[in-house]
């Protein structure tokens, strides 16, 4: 009989042992559960970390432009322009002035593929000194729209 009375003991003190094990385990656990609206605010900051990587300090973006003109002469800066303008009336051109030269470029692409086509369009016109050059660009992304980092 003594010896069933031990049997029962560490039978009982090893149901308890294991339930205070479990306890245990269990105060240890934690559960979490996620608002699903915190995926979409970590979506929508990859995006515009994206996009704040692909802008300048002045708040321009970084892309593309084709250079057509780069002379010391006013005039024909200004006479290349105009054509651009009248040829290309979708596509903006722009003036600038590094001395002692003025530069003609047109375009605003945030891919050099892009700016690539054009290129090849303004060598039927221009058939020497017309090429791609990296700049800050005007550019307004859609909301859904994708951009890829350089």
């Amino acid at each position: 009989m003594g010896r069933i009375k031990h049997t029962i003991i560490l039978l009982l003190l090893a149901a308890y042992c294991v339930q205070a094990l479990a306890n245990d385990l269990s105060a240890d656990s934690v559960i979490l559960s996620k608002d699903h609206r915190l995926d979409i605010l970590t979506t929508k900051q990859v995006q515009i970390n994206k996009r704040t990587a692909m802008m300048t300090s002045s708040g321009l973006y970084k892309g593309y432009r084709i250079q057509v003109v780069s002379t010391n002469k006013r005039d024909l800066a200004f006479k290349t322009k105009a054509e651009l303008l009248a040829r290309f009336p979708d596509q903006k051109s722009y003036t600038m002035f590094q001395s002692p030269y003025f530069k003609v470029r047109i375009g605003n692409f945030i891919r050099k593929e892009e700016a690539e086509r054009l290129r090849k369009q303004l060598m039927k016109f221009y058939p020497q000194g017309v090429y791609v050059v990296e700049d800050a660009i005007e550019y307004t992304p859609k909301d859904e729209e994708e951009i890829i980092p350089q």
